[in-house]
């Protein structure tokens, strides 16, 4: 993981087509702006880790349509975030 100090203003480019910009701190957390392609989805990690897990809870509750949807729906979740102790 790369980690990075930025001020308002600053800017991150990821390849050729998407700039992260750092608008402005507040409290405990900063507003980014994101510039990318309109092909690029860009959602944030708890909307798509509650949508899995519905899914996953649906498949649960279904089982007994079909022994492989729950296994399906769980390679849907993204990987948990790895955190580092520095």
């Amino acid at each position: 993981m790369l980690v990075l100090t930025r001020k308002p203003g600053e800017q991150i480019m990821i390849g050729d087509g998407i700039v992260i910009t750092v608008l402005e701190g507040r409290g405990d957390g900063v507003r980014i702006g994101i510039e990318a392609p309109r092909g690029v989805p860009i959602q944030r990690r708890e909307v798509i880790e509650a949508i899995a897990a519905a899914n996953l809870a649906a498949a649960a509750a279904g089982a007994a349509t079909g022994a492989g949807a729950e296994d399906a729906l769980r390679g849907l979740l993204p990987p948990a975030p790895v955190s580092s102790s520095d």
